[in-house]
């Protein structure tokens, strides 16, 4: 009889013992469907918090906006060389119109499509005195080819305009000797013969008194020259003259 007792006892805390397990695990299953439903599947299985989530995700998109941030900073680099090659360009342009102006001015001046004025020299050929009836007068009177001696060398050292008796000669310009005259452009101009140069005035007149140059050699032909370097010259233009 008391083992049946003792027996009955020892069922009685087996069954109690029973219904507490499932009591327990019955409120830890209630809390964890709890927790599964408030703080979601993925934050109970990697065991993050919303706020820890945050934070990621912050930090993501400030790595984002960095990256962006060295876009925009590479592309505005890339439009500041573009800038700095275009204004090179313009300026190298500017100075290459500038430098054809000036060349086309120069240009101008020297085919006498325009007038010329500045400081420069004038040079006048006279005919050697001579006697006509012991002397050959061809070899004391001015002849093209003395004229041309000066007005080469006046355009070889860098005159911008050249004129011979107020006639403005340019690069297609004809000059003929006839006798004691000489023929400009189908222009007749007797002696003596005044060329004027616009240009340096130190550059032509050195040029011109060279030892063993143009001076020298026309002296040598008994030609009478005179050299002057003057402040202002003005010349005509071809279109200007009758």
């Amino acid at each position: 009889m008391m083992k049946m007792a003792k027996k009955m006892s020892n069922d009685n805390k087996t069954r109690g013992r029973y219904i507490l397990y499932s009591f327990v695990f019955l409120i830890l299953g209630f809390i964890f469907a709890f927790s599964y439903r408030t703080l979601g599947k993925d934050s109970i299985e990697s065991g993050q918090s919303p706020t820890f989530q945050q934070e990621e995700q912050y930090r993501e998109e400030l790595i984002l906006q960095k990256e962006r941030n060295k876009e925009l900073a590479d592309e505005l680099h890339a439009k500041q060389v573009e800038i700095r090659e275009f204004e090179k360009s313009f300026s190298e342009n500017e100075e290459n119109h500038t430098a054809l102006v000036e060349e086309a001015k120069d240009l101008r001046l020297l085919l006498g499509i325009v007038p010329s004025s500045g400081p420069g020299v004038r040079v006048t050929l006279k005919d050697g005195d001579y006697d006509p009836i012991e002397q050959n007068p061809n070899e004391y009177i001015v002849h093209e080819s003395h004229v041309l001696r000066v007005v080469n060398e006046l355009k070889i050292s860098g005159a911008q305009g050249i004129a011979i008796n107020g006639q403005r000669i340019s690069s297609n310009s004809y000059i003929k000797c006839t006798g004691p005259v000489i023929t400009i452009d189908g222009r007749t101009l007797p002696a003596p013969f005044v060329i004027e140069a616009v240009g340096d005035s130190d550059v032509l007149s050195t040029s011109l008194n060279l030892g063993g140059g143009v001076i020298d050699e026309l002296v040598h032909d008994n030609i009478v020259v005179t050299l002057e370097e003057m402040k202002e010259i003005k010349l005509p233009a071809l279109r200007d003259e009758a």
